[in-house]
């Protein structure tokens, strides 16, 4: 072969290499070159002439290119082939091919699914494959094109030459979008539940007694009533604003998926210590209070955390899930943005959960629920002004539930509807009674209204339809709704209670200083009163942040004219601090625990003013 053959051939190598056809020249060109070397003895410099225009060809692609020989060894690459799959070049050239592939599976998305193929190509020369076309997912969310081919010159296979085109922010061809759906979620494009879970398998195998891993489940609290109230649209663009969120406050090599509907799963790939998980979990919750903007509405969202760390909750993927799993639904009992760390009693707590959540469903048929009522005292002149409507739950075998129990189990399963208006017309009918029966005009009533009751579209005519049915003056009922049902959509609060305000009722903000700085929204609002939040009230006297807050809350609501009420009042020494500082309402144990209705009514009729000592009178 003359020189000028062998230059006309690099010559159309490089055309087909500009226009985007497939390299299947290369190879067939080296081996050429070597022939000459060796065969024909071709000077030295055109030999080097030749082969740095053949590199030169490799470099002016963008997409990636490793080419191997019939024996497997690497005899050419390019600089885009090490970028794409972060290898330093001293380790492809001292490297073996399977030594290279072992360090390159450790870089994909459900890499078992990868190791297949390739043990397709190689224990199967005889079908003579002479193209592979597949995509591949990198872990780190990027998606590459791979073109596989071997290269035969009469008829002997001379190698391989593997090509990768990046595709990630492309169109796709049909194969590449059923294999990119197969792994990924299509509205986030985070990984999804199948690809997380072989992400998982693979990373229980490299983990050392030096580094384990995390698994946590994370679930957006009644995410349910964003759709319903805002639509779904605009509950797609959250899920995507949520899911970067999250992604941002991950550590580098962390993984996150779209588990399903409004949960999350994340996988922290290398921890050493507890402290380590928990930090993260502190960065998303942190992120979280900020709340979120969607088409110019700011909607605040509440989280709950599961987590099970590896060995230690578990060494396999289904029981770490199983585990992760198990501490969220713990976590959900417990306030809004809160994470657990699983524990094996948890196990026995949710056998008692899923009991809880069956006799639920007939416990209001059976009569099991009951409505207490705790007084509110004027702090003055110690009188009750008002009773506030507690739910409880007499289980038959179990005794007296705690709400922060069940509650949450009610909002899950959407039995909150029907027994919020059964607590509302109860808690009317009984107020109604008092004024009557006790000579009592003036006592009012309040009621909570949960987060799904306040997002219902009929509640302003469940309410009047109540208030009708029981014949309670309107004035007579304070509803209260918490800061973060209030602010998690600021439109329909605002709407919402100027038309309860436009009947009559009373309105008051709930837990008041539990978690948002922005207090522009009370301008905006017909707000009656605010209530402290009991955590501030029970650390009232030790000087710190808390007592600073409580005096903020009271002042801001003599500021804006609004009554302001105390609860989880437990020590004479509070009572007289909120005194001092002319909160004029205050409510808890110091007082009263909660009543039943007969033991109300008999507080009510038999009732005398707190009696004040003269130091409190001094004040």
């Amino acid at each position: 072969m003359t020189t000028l053959t062998i230059l006309l051939t690099t010559i159309s190598v490089t055309i087909l290499l500009v226009t985007g056809v497939v390299f299947i020249f290369f190879l067939s060109n080296i081996v050429n070159i070597q022939n000459i070397q060796y065969q024909q003895q071709i000077e030295t410099t055109e030999v080097e002439r030749l082969l740095l225009l053949h590199q030169i060809s490799l470099e002016s692609t963008r997409d990636g290119i490793l080419i191997l020989d019939d024996a497997n060894q690497i005899i050419g690459f390019n600089q885009s082939f090490l970028k794409i799959w972060d290898f330093p070049e001293s380790v492809i050239q001292s490297s073996t091919y399977q030594q290279l592939l072992r360090r390159a599976v450790k870089k994909l998305d459900n890499p078992k699914y990868y190791i297949r193929k390739l043990r397709e190509i190689n224990n199967h020369p005889e079908k003579q494959i002479n193209a592979i076309n597949d995509s591949i997912f990198f872990n780190d969310g990027r998606i590459f094109y791979t073109n596989y081919h071997t290269q035969k010159i009469d008829n002997h296979k001379v190698g391989r030459i593997w090509s990768f085109q990046d595709i990630t922010y492309a169109g796709k061809n049909e194969f590449t979008v059923n294999n990119y759906h197969q792994f990924y979620d299509p509205l986030t494009n985070l990984p999804n539940r199948l690809s997380f879970k072989n992400s998982l398998i693979a990373s229980l195998a490299s983990t050392t007694q030096n580094h384990k891993l995390a698994v946590c489940i994370l679930d957006l609290n009644r995410f349910k009533n964003i759709n319903d109230n805002l639509g779904y649209s605009r509950g797609d663009k959250l899920l995507k604003i949520v899911a970067d969120r999250i992604q941002e406050n991950l550590n580098h090599g962390d993984i996150i998926a779209r588990w399903g509907g409004d949960e999350f799963s994340l996988l922290l790939r290398k921890v050493s210590k507890i402290e380590d998980v928990i930090q993260i979990q502190e960065r998303i919750l942190a992120a979280f209070r900020k709340g979120f903007a969607i088409d110019n509405q700011h909607i605040n969202l509440s989280i709950s955390i599961g987590i099970a760390i590896s060995p230690h909750h578990g060494i396999n993927t289904d029981t770490l899930i199983k585990n992760a799993d198990t501490a969220l639904s713990c976590a959900k009992l417990q306030k809004a943005n809160h994470y657990v760390i699983y524990h094996p009693d948890f196990n026995s707590q949710k056998s008692e959960l899923f009991t809880l959540e069956n006799d639920l469903y007939n416990a209001l048929e059976r009569g099991e629920l009951k409505v207490y009522y705790q007084p509110q005292i004027n702090s003055f002149s110690g009188e009750i002004t008002q009773m506030e409507a507690l739910l409880r739950w007499e289980h038959p075998e179990m005794g007296l539930i705690s709400p922060s129990k069940f509650i949450p189990i009610a909002e899950e399963t959407g039995l909150i509807i029907p027994i919020s208006e059964w607590v509302l017309k109860t808690a009317c009918l009984q107020n109604k009674k008092w004024q009557e029966y006790l000579n009592l005009p003036d006592l009012s009533i309040a009621v909570n209204l949960s987060t799904s009751q306040f997002q219902q579209s009929n509640l302003v005519n469940t309410i009047k339809k109540v208030l009708t049915e029981t014949q309670l003056a309107p004035k007579h009922l304070e509803l209260e709704i918490t800061e973060t049902v209030a602010m998690q959509d600021i439109e329909l609060t605002r709407n919402t209670l100027h038309v309860l305000n436009k009947i009559g009722v009373e309105i008051s903000i709930d837990d008041f200083g539990t978690g948002y700085s922005s207090l522009s929204y009370l301008k905006d609002i017909p707000v009656t009163s605010l209530k402290i939040d009991q955590s501030f009230v029970k650390n009232l006297l030790k000087g710190d942040s808390h007592t600073a807050i409580t005096t903020a809350i009271i002042d801001l609501a003599h500021g804006l004219n609004l009554g302001v009420v105390a609860e989880g009042v437990e020590t004479e020494e509070q009572f007289n601090w909120l005194k001092v500082m002319k909160c004029e309402v205050v409510q808890g144990y110091l007082f009263s625990h909660p009543l039943s209705a007969e033991e109300a009514t008999r507080i009510l009729k038999f009732y005398q003013p707190y009696k004040l000592e003269s130091s409190y009178l001094a004040a």
